[in-house]
């Protein structure tokens, strides 16, 4: 695991957080309990703060920064972050699906229950409203999530958080 300090701030971890290795956690980041930040991730908090709530993850090769001054990045809990994403100065609320290769810019939300296609681009200042899916590139209003759509991805963040922790007891 690589946690890094950045002038006098060290990132804080809840004890049952699962850390990949070749992740990177730097300076003012804190992961809530049962979250997981997979292999090759970036979380630099070094010029803003970085929160990442209880049982969220943010998959293989993601990097997660801030904008100095303007915007720190949020993360609630039980978010699902796909593979290889940009999460830069926005707000992604509890429950929210980010997919695959997805970016999400300054000043930007995803709500909860809300899902940005993979691919994604969201510009600044965008909001994915909740029970909405987005997609392109830029991202618009595609549809409304379906009911079982919306569960099913509340249950890949459950599932995410379940994966953690047998790697946590593998590696």
């Amino acid at each position: 695991m690589s946690l890094y300090p950045f002038g006098s701030e060290l990132p804080q971890l809840a004890a049952d957080v699962f850390i990949a290795p070749g992740a990177r956690i730097i300076g003012k980041v804190s992961i809530g309990a049962g979250s997981s930040i997979w292999f090759n991730c970036v979380l630099r908090g070094d010029v803003g703060r970085i929160t990442v709530g209880a049982r969220s993850n943010i998959q293989d090769g993601s990097i997660v920064h801030v904008t100095g001054g303007r915007f720190d990045t949020h993360i609630g809990d039980d978010v699902l972050i796909g593979h290889g994403c940009i999460i830069h100065g926005c707000r992604i609320e509890t429950g929210a699906f980010i997919g695959m290769g997805a970016v999400v810019l300054d000043g930007a939300t995803v709500e909860g229950d809300a899902m940005l296609a993979a691919g994604a681009l969201l510009t600044p200042g965008k909001t994915v409203k909740t029970g909405e899916l987005w997609a392109g590139r830029p991202a618009k209003f595609l549809r409304a999530l379906t009911p079982e759509e919306m569960e099913r991805n509340r249950a890949g963040a459950a599932g995410y958080a379940r994966l953690a922790q047998a790697y946590r007891n593998e590696l």
